[in-house]
């Protein structure tokens, strides 16, 4: 029985290894060095019978080298995530910079443009979760945009902060390919790009907050970015990222949210959401999911007045003012 735990064992740390040295290097040579590894482990196992002893320096050295890996903020970053939101609060006013207002001719080439903004914590009337599906209705990117008495909505999302020339990689979310990232955008930049370059399945769900939640979720945002501004922090697949630290931040709703699926599939946190009678709207949840859909009427818009009063002229969508919430 030893025998078999020894092998699996070893299997399962070269090929996590593996993993991660080929997220982290282009070059072969780490590889290399890995095998050679390996092949001392064996060779103690089957001669001097100290394998055991071998695996775990094995693991050891890949767990210190793994672990020793730091997030920065001085790569040479891509263009839409080359700055991270920060704010400056003064009693209920927020002053925000580095808001991304690109103009997308494409899904890569934008006129670009960052802006600053002064919001007025009074002045929020209400706030949507959006979700964009790309391939599978499982998986979803997560934004929430907030809506003001005046003034465009104001969308933040969690994203990977990609160097110049990456790609998203699901690997390499698990093994600190990428920090993380929140951007903060007017809707005309980041909804109409994934609904329209893009071509992505957009929907756009009104949620009921009380003032004080709308507020306090607006704040966890400005915080999160100031922090990641302050300090770079990995994006993980499963740990960090879009949905999970929506979750997080959803916690002003309820303290005692739970742990769900949700989180790891988000094209389903729609429902979660729904069982805690956050989404707003009538009818059964695939009748909201019905009427959230947007990504038409964004690809229709005539590219004149506001993008975000088109996305919702419906009458269905964006309403809903401040209600009494959870």
């Amino acid at each position: 029985m030893k025998t078999v735990i020894f092998w699996l064992a070893l299997l399962v740390v070269t090929l996590w290894g593996a993993l991660a040295l080929r997220v982290q290097f282009a070059q072969i040579w780490p590889l290399i060095t890995l095998a050679a590894a390996v092949a001392l482990v064996v060779w103690a196992r089957l001669g001097p019978g100290y394998g055991w002893w071998g695996l775990g320096l094995l693991a050891l050295g890949l767990l210190g080298w793994f672990f020793s890996l730091t997030p920065r903020q001085d790569r040479d970053w891509a263009a839409d995530v080359e700055h991270i939101v920060r704010g400056r609060i003064e009693g209920d006013l927020v002053h925000l910079e580095n808001i991304r207002a690109f103009r997308w001719r494409d899904a890569d080439h934008a006129a670009e443009a960052w802006t600053s903004r002064t919001i007025d914590l009074r002045q929020i009337t209400g706030a949507d979760m959006i979700t964009s599906v790309w391939d599978n209705p499982d998986i979803a990117h997560l934004l929430v945009s907030f809506r003001f008495a005046e003034g465009d909505p104001l969308t933040f999302s969690v994203e990977i902060r990609r160097e110049k020339g990456e790609k998203f990689s699901v690997l390499g979310g698990f093994f600190r390919q990428f920090e993380l990232a929140l951007i903060a955008a007017d809707e005309r930049d980041i909804v109409q790009w994934r609904a329209v370059p893009r071509g992505e399945e957009v929907r756009l769900y009104p949620l009921q907050l009380r003032p004080d939640q709308l507020a306090e979720v607006f704040l966890q945002y400005v915080a999160l970015g100031n922090q990641l501004n302050e300090a770079p922090r990995w994006y993980n697949t499963a740990l960090s990222n879009c949905t999970t630290v929506v979750w997080q931040l959803s916690k002003v709703l309820s303290r005692d949210l739970p742990l769900s699926p949700s989180l790891l599939l988000s094209g389903r946190l729609p429902e979660y959401l729904d069982g805690f009678g956050v989404l707003a709207g009538e009818g059964s949840l695939s009748d909201k999911r019905a009427a959230a859909l947007i990504s038409e009427r964004a690809r229709a818009w005539p590219e004149s007045g506001s993008f975000s009063a088109w996305i919702r002229q419906d009458g269905k969508l964006g309403k809903q003012e401040v209600t009494e919430g959870l």
